[in-house]
């Protein structure tokens, strides 16, 4: 691990210049072998370890695909600044001493019923043995294989306040493989993203995945491509409730469902940080590198003024690729005056630079199921009719969590809730995810049938977590099931 470190710190880089808008920006390589910053203005920097003396922009970003070592052939608007390439159709390091590679099944679940469960928490000694959670999900085709891979947050026993991102694949996106500990190598699984070191930065209590959009260079050809990862990076510093009774919303920022004090009372009502949305970039999606924004402390947005609605916090920053140089930010925040989650939305040529267009969605009716808010969106555009779809996590006035849905023409104004009604609710008492759901990724399977995988974070007795699955009927999305296997 060492010697790979001082290999690539020692070896050439090749600035790589692909943005219309350059950002002023510096690069801090997050991944968990190294914490070196480099100060290069204007220029978004990769690197290639020694022995390599010199690489072109081609031959660098050869390296750089939908799959490591596959090349797909689904690019779109080849004269465009950004291409998408991810068609579905296409604080404190832990370093145990090795990176055992495991299956999802490896920690069993003690629930009764574990119906939908595909990813509990990893095995005693884990990155991710105490929490997981976040799941952004990837489907990849080639010609030879179908490969999965989900990113999300967890933490251990050792450290259960500090969020890291770890990478798990899977062949189906059902059963996945995991790691104990850090990546070591590019075709690696395990924990690939620590927080930021540096005492400025927005990130240094806990990094949370949001969302991985595949880009490319409109320079080189759309198959060579590097991961953009947007998350959620959390600091220390408190958030200012001003006449807010954070613990009779029990608010929470980030959620700790399991935090539990000396008494056995949980905790977590009152941990609420400020939170801001960060990006970094990978060739593997696995060794990443952050890109700083425009904000003092490199977040890329920062909250709204005190009379704003987004003023406390924002977290859960999901990106979509409308067209050429429009890219669209998801986040969610806590309304003070309204005393309801709420979800924004943003709006970027570059992907780095965002401009905020104020809120999308907030609480439904009375009595329903997000009647205190909404949070934690995922938005896709749907190949058959070009609408766009939201999944989100709603909140009930006794601050029980479930999935609902809402749809859009154009992804910015106009969202309609699908129904009253959720369209994935709490399993019953002898289930894993008994006590909640939320932070949905939707994912479009390919074929007649329109079926869309739904991936969730679940929480059960005692707060434990694991990430759950449901598919729709079909087209039919008013409803999902949880996956119980394959049918013939």
């Amino acid at each position: 691990m060492e010697a790979t470190t001082a290999s690539a710190a020692s070896g050439i880089m090749t600035a790589v210049n692909f943005l219309s808008t350059s950002p002023t920006a510096r690069t801090t390589n997050l991944s968990p072998t190294s914490t070196s910053v480099l100060k290069k203005p204007n220029l978004l920097a990769l690197y290639a370890p020694n022995p390599v003396p010199r690489i072109t922009l081609l031959s660098f970003l050869t390296h750089c695909s939908t799959k490591p070592g596959t090349n797909t052939n689904n690019e779109t608007g080849q004269n465009s600044t950004f291409e998408p390439n991810s068609n579905s159709k296409t604080n404190q390091n832990i370093s145990p001493s090795s990176n055992e590679t495991l299956s999802s099944s490896s920690s069993p679940s003690p629930f009764p019923s574990s119906r939908g469960l595909v990813f509990d928490l990893g095995l005693i000694n884990s990155w991710d043995s105490a929490e997981i959670g976040s799941p952004v999900v990837k489907r990849f085709l080639s010609d030879d294989e179908e490969r999965w891979y989900m990113w999300y947050h967890g933490n251990s026993s050792e450290n259960p306040v500090s969020d890291c991102v770890g990478l798990a694949i899977s062949s189906n996106g059902i059963h996945w493989e995991r790691g104990k500990g850090p990546v070591r190598a590019s075709d690696d699984v395990g924990l690939v993203m620590n927080c930021g070191k540096d005492w400025w930065s927005f990130d240094t209590l806990s990094i949370r995945p949001s969302e991985v959009v595949i880009m490319s260079s409109a320079k080189v050809r759309a198959s060579s491509a590097v991961y953009w990862l947007y998350y959620t990076g959390y600091s220390a510093e408190k958030v200012n409730l001003f006449d807010c009774d954070s613990s009779e919303l029990n608010l929470q920022n980030p959620d700790r469902l399991r935090i539990r004090n000396l008494s056995g009372e949980n905790d977590a009502s009152e941990k609420v940080f400020k939170s801001l949305p960060g990006l970094a970039i990978s060739q593997d999606g696995r060794h990443w590198a952050r890109i700083e924004g425009e904000h003092h402390s490199g977040a890329l947005l920062d909250v709204g003024s005190d009379e704003d609605w987004d003023s406390l916090f924002i977290a859960a920053p999901q990106v979509v690729f409308h067209g050429n140089g429009d890219l669209r930010m998801y986040y969610y925040s806590f309304d003070v005056e309204k005393g309801r989650f709420g979800i924004g939305i943003a709006r970027s040529r570059d992907g780095i630079k965002w401009l905020k267009l104020g809120k999308a969605m907030g609480g439904g009716l009375r009595g329903c199921f997000d009647e205190l808010g909404v949070k934690n969106p995922c938005v896709v555009r749907n190949k058959k009719d070009g609408k766009y779809l939201m999944a989100y996590e709603g909140v009930t006035a006794d601050g029980k969590s479930s999935i609902g849905l809402a749809v859009s023409t154009d992804g910015l104004k106009d969202w309609r809730r699908f129904q009253e009604e959720a369209v994935l609710r709490i399993e019953a008492k002898d289930g894993w995810d008994n006590k909640g759901i939320g932070s949905p990724y939707l994912v479009q399977m390919d074929g007649d049938s329109d079926e869309w995988r739904l991936y969730y974070r679940g929480v059960g007795n005692g707060g434990r977590t694991g990430v759950g699955l449901a598919v729709s009927e079909g087209s039919d999305m008013r409803r999902f099931r949880r996956w119980t296997g394959f049918h013939l």
